[in-house]
This record gives C-alpha cells, structure tokens and sequence, in this order.
C-alpha cells in the first residue's frame, strides 16, 4: 500500500474504531453512567448525529486544500475521543461522542477524492477500498482491543489511546499525503447542484435502510453473543475480531468486483448476503457457532458495499460536489446507523429484552436497499459517469 494511502487509512482507522468500540463496551458504559443498555444506544446515535452535522465542514471548507482538511478532521477527533475520555456523566459522554462524530463523514469524503486521484488507472476502487480498511481493521484489531480493556481495565482507555492515535495520524498525514488541488468551486449551492438528479438519491437512500436494518441488530451486538449466543463476556472481544476480520475481507473483495463490474450491482451483493443474515439471525435459535458465523457472514456484507458506493457519489458529484458526494454517503450510512440503533432497541423493550427481535425490526429496511441498489443497477449501470441520472 502507498504510504500516502497509509495514512489515510490510519484517520479511517481512528474514526471507524471510535464509532464501532461502543457496540463492544456498550454494557460497560451503560453500567458506568448509571443508564440502561437501550438507554446507551443514545451514545451511539450521538456520534451519529455528528456525522451529519459535520459535513458542514465541507460545505464552509470548500476552498481548503484536501490534505489541510484531513488533519482538521483528527484534530476534531482526537478532541472528542479526549473528552470521551473524562466524560463523568451521561450527557457530557452524549456531547463527547457528538463531537467525535464531526469530522467522520467530511473525512470519507475528503479521503475518497484523495484516494482516487492517486489511483492507478481503472484501479480507483480498489484505492479507496484500501482507505477504508482502515475503518475495517479498526473492526478486527481496534473494536476488539477496546472490549478486552473494557473488560480487563476500563472503557476509558479505548478513548485515550485513539485520541493519542489521532496526534501520530496528523503526522502522518503532513509527511505522507501529498498536496492535491482543492475541487471546483461552484459555490455552496454548486455543491448540492448533483442532487437534483434522482440516481444519487437511490444511492443514497439505499446506504441509510441498509445501514438502518444491519444497526438494529449490530447496535446490540455484545449482549446477542452473551444472551442468545451464549458467549462469556471474556470472549465478546474475539466475537469482535471476527467482525472485523469479516469487514476487512467484505471491503476487499467489493473493491476488486467494482473495479471489475458494474458499482450498483457489487453493492446489491453485499447487501443482499447481509439482509439473508439478519433473516437467520431471526430465525436461528443461536448456539455459539450461529452467531459466530452470523457475525462473520453480516460484517463481511457490511463493508463489501463501502468503496462501490462511495464512488459512486463522489462520480455523481463531479465539478465540485465530490467532497460532499463521497460525504454524504457517511451521512446517510450514520443517520441509519443512529435510527437503526432507536429501532433495535424499540423492539427489546417490545419483545422483552429478546435479542433475536432486533433483526426483525431490521429486516424490511435491508431487503428495501437491495431493491433500491438494484433497481439503480439496472436503470443506470454500464454508465459510469451518473451525472446525468
């Protein structure tokens, strides 16, 4: 990997581990801040909720030279992993992870812009596959170490230590990525001009229900292995390495087949095999090796859809609404993430606390994506350039 994708994917890395660690230390902090486990979900649409305050960022920013808003990015990131750190009560973990959140869509859609530019030739989706693996390895290596400290220690480290990350990212950044232009400027106005067309739309509204059905049940993760699975607590950390790995290996394999075939289309895929999943998460009465395989089978189908969709926005935002169109799809990925979380922990309090009944508050949203991934697929496909749809 090139040195300038590397530090990319070290900010990816940040910002994925700060946004996934709360699933894996969600009974820790519920318990620390005196709240309950559907309670605490509310630290998970906060960040959320940051996600899609903070494409203002760009919008304000425009003029600013990409790599100067990367190091922008993990300076807001590591302030709200620091006071993630310290926060001693509810609300002021609430705010923290708030403020954590800004800098995670703007810096997806930054980095996407980078990443492509520095491709390769007819390799641009396996480039920015290769940013995102650093929010997917934050799921395999990051998200797992936080539950083990969280376990062992205390939830609070898994903050401090991605706030110090942050600091040596900026580093690496300044020395690794080189300078690239700022987009167009077609003033703030421009920038939105794409999505006057209906296609990014179906994008982006196939991003927010996938999103939405896979966080219903992903929000409750650590307690589904630990009540329906059976897991120890000692092993929810190993639970999510699993996912993770699932992560890297989904984000991998979906770069290569969009670089290959059509971007809908490969999105389609992965989200189908993660709706078949949260069907079985359903249905299956959930011994150790269902749900270890369960995790696998719906991270993988996660993350398959990240760099095809990615690209597709950030083509649709050409002449100067590319950082906001590889943004936005973090936007729409987070809001479903936040409404996703309110859903799965509406059906635990309808279905008494029974960990099975998330995926069914889930199921219809992810179904509704693949058709909306399809239907884009078969409209548009085979025309790479979606400005004009």
């Amino acid at each position: 990997m090139k040195r300038s994708l590397l530090a990319l994917a070290s900010g990816a890395f940040i910002l994925g581990a700060a946004e996934f660690v709360m699933m894996g230390i969600l009974p820790q902090t519920a318990q620390a801040m005196n709240v309950s486990i559907p309670t605490a979900g509310s630290y998970i649409s906060a960040y959320a909720i940051g996600v899609c305050f903070g494409t203002l960022i760009l919008v304000f920013g425009r003029k600013i030279p990409p790599k100067n808003l990367i190091i922008l990015f993990m300076i807001i990131a590591l302030t709200g992993n620091l006071l993630s750190t310290v926060a001693m009560n509810s609300p002021m973990l609430i705010v923290a992870r708030f403020i954590a959140g800004l800098p995670h869509g703007a810096f997806f859609g930054t980095a996407t812009l980078i990443a492509k530019l520095l491709a390769e030739p007819g390799k641009e989706s396996q480039a920015v596959a290769s940013m995102v693996t650093g929010q997917t390895v934050a799921n395999m290596i990051g998200v797992p170490a936080g539950t083990m400290l969280a376990d062992i220690l205390s939830w609070r480290l898994a903050f401090a230590i991605l706030a110090l990350w942050a600091g040596i990212t900026i580093v690496l950044v300044h020395k690794w990525v080189p300078a690239v232009p700022p987009v167009k400027d077609a003033g703030i106005a421009g920038q939105f001009r794409f999505l006057s067309k209906p296609g990014p739309w179906l994008i982006l509204a196939a991003v927010f229900f996938g999103n939405t059905g896979i966080f219903c049940w992903w929000s409750y993760v650590s307690p589904w292995l630990i009540e329906v699975g059976g897991h120890p607590t000692s092993m929810i950390s190993a639970m999510m390495m699993l996912a993770g790995f699932g992560m890297v290996v989904g984000g991998l394999v979906g770069g290569r087949l969009s670089d290959r075939w059509r971007h809908a289309g490969t999105a389609a895929v992965g989200q189908t095999v993660a709706a078949v999943g949260l069907i079985l998460v359903l249905l299956t009465p959930g011994s150790r090796w269902e749900t270890a395989l369960l995790t696998f089978l719906i991270s993988f189908g996660l993350f398959f859809v990240s760099a095809p969709q990615q690209l597709l926005m950030a083509e649709a935002g050409k002449g100067g609404g590319e950082l906001v169109g590889g943004a936005a799809v973090q936007v729409a990925f987070n809001f479903g993430n936040a409404v996703g979380s309110i859903v799965g922990g509406s059906m635990l309090n309808s279905f008494s606390m029974d960990y099975h009944y998330p995926a069914l508050g889930g199921i219809p949203f992810a179904i509704l994506a693949v058709l909306l991934l399809a239907m884009f697929s078969l409209r548009y496909e085979g025309i790479r350039e979606i400005q004009q749809v």
